[in-house]
């Protein structure tokens, strides 16, 4: 079985407009099974559009991008939601939980939006899921009513309720405490290890490179 699970060739995202904007040049690179990959690099660099492209949430204007041996971008934009949604998991800066469900709800959400499986079994593994990530007694509440490392766990396990095969996270401990930052890495190393599902995390934090199996360096639209 071929181990590459993401492949770019020759990828570029330019902006048109009065002065066209090149947010990434020429870029080509493998993502393998159950790899831990950090990004980073200054401010502006292209990080952060490396990961929409990663994460179908934007198209390239250059190249190709495959996963799982598939040209993606030679789908509809049905297909490549599809995709996103049974296929990667998202964690962000902001835990983006919607504030009138619970804990339980918003690691449902994700479940019931690909229709897959039967209600009892959609509550069953969002329970199972929270309860994996030390929140058993949070499954009820309200986003309000978590801390920030909690509210950042949850929003891991809703990235987790597919079981997709990426994960991707933009900046997941840029709002928490050295303890909730600690547990958040840790979690993040553990799916690569445990389920074997590749981890691609867009961070500032120099404590991260550590973690990862690969430091990928971005610079002004390029990977250096």
């Amino acid at each position: 079985m071929d181990k590459t699970l993401i492949s770019l060739k020759h990828v570029s995202k330019k902006l048109d407009g009065e002065v066209p904007f090149t947010l990434l040049n020429d870029v080509s690179l493998e993502i393998n099974y159950g790899e831990f990959v950090v990004v980073s690099g200054p401010s502006g660099s292209g990080k952060s559009s490396l990961l929409y492209l990663l994460g179908l949430l934007d198209l390239p204007t250059a190249g190709e991008i495959s996963i799982k041996g598939e040209n993606i971008l030679l789908y509809d934009d049905k297909k490549r939601a599809d995709v996103r949604l049974s296929e990667i998991g998202f964690v962000f800066q902001f835990h983006f939980l919607l504030p009138e469900f619970t804990a339980l709800e918003n690691v449902m959400l994700p479940m019931q939006k690909l229709g897959k499986l039967p209600p009892d079994v959609i509550k069953e593994r969002a329970s199972s899921l929270l309860e994996s990530l030390g929140l058993k007694e949070q499954v009820n509440k309200l986003p309000r009513q978590l801390s920030g490392g909690q509210s950042q766990r949850v929003a891991i396990a809703r990235a987790l309720a597919n079981s997709p095969s990426i994960i991707l996270a933009d900046e997941p401990t840029g709002n928490l405490d050295t303890k909730s930052t600690a547990t958040v890495k840790s979690i993040l190393k553990e799916l690569t290890s445990e389920f074997n599902t590749t981890v691609i995390v867009v961070t500032h934090d120099p404590g991260f490179a550590s973690e990862g199996d690969r430091l990928i360096t971005v610079v002004d639209g390029r990977v250096v």
